[in-house]
């Protein structure tokens, strides 16, 4: 039997998966990838994300290649400004060093770990168990969003 070597590389934007029959073969592989590929990929994926984000949300969030930056001036609670960084992220899901550096992007001040705490207990967002430091809207919070957050937000 032949052992096949994979290299698994998870990126905001993508799994990337390199497959060899030998570690020289993965390093080759790695070493093919060059800064202008990544740079373009990025490029063209963080256009297909802000085509993405329904129009409407244009005033409340602007779209970066590095994640979602809320740009309304409307007042919003802590709550409301880590669910918008949630909506807006790939899944409905961040981690919370993500949402962090989001909404410190967003010139938001907020103690994310204690309000992401409190937004389980009010089951806005869970925690799913396959990805450990991830939290991620629930139904509850994607309805939240949807019927009472974003309409505020767009008066």
């Amino acid at each position: 039997m032949m052992v096949r070597f994979k290299l698994s590389i998870k990126t905001q934007f993508c799994d990337l998966e390199i497959e060899g029959d030998s570690t020289s073969e993965i390093l080759e592989a790695l070493r093919g990838l060059d800064r202008g590929f990544l740079e373009e990929a990025k490029e063209i994926l963080s256009s297909i994300m802000e085509a993405s984000i329904d129009e409407d949300l244009k005033s409340i969030v602007e779209t970066r290649h590095d994640g979602p930056l809320i740009v309304t001036k409307k007042d919003l609670s802590h709550y409301e400004a880590i669910g918008i960084v949630l909506y807006c992220s790939k899944d409905h899901q961040a981690t919370s060093r993500q949402i962090k550096d989001r909404l410190t992007a967003s010139g938001k001040k907020v103690t994310v770990p204690a309000r992401l705490n409190e937004m389980v207990r009010k089951g806005l967002v869970f925690k799913p168990e396959e990805r450990g430091s991830f939290y991620k809207l629930s139904t509850k919070g994607l309805k939240w969003m949807e019927e009472e957050v974003i309409p505020r937000l767009r008066r």
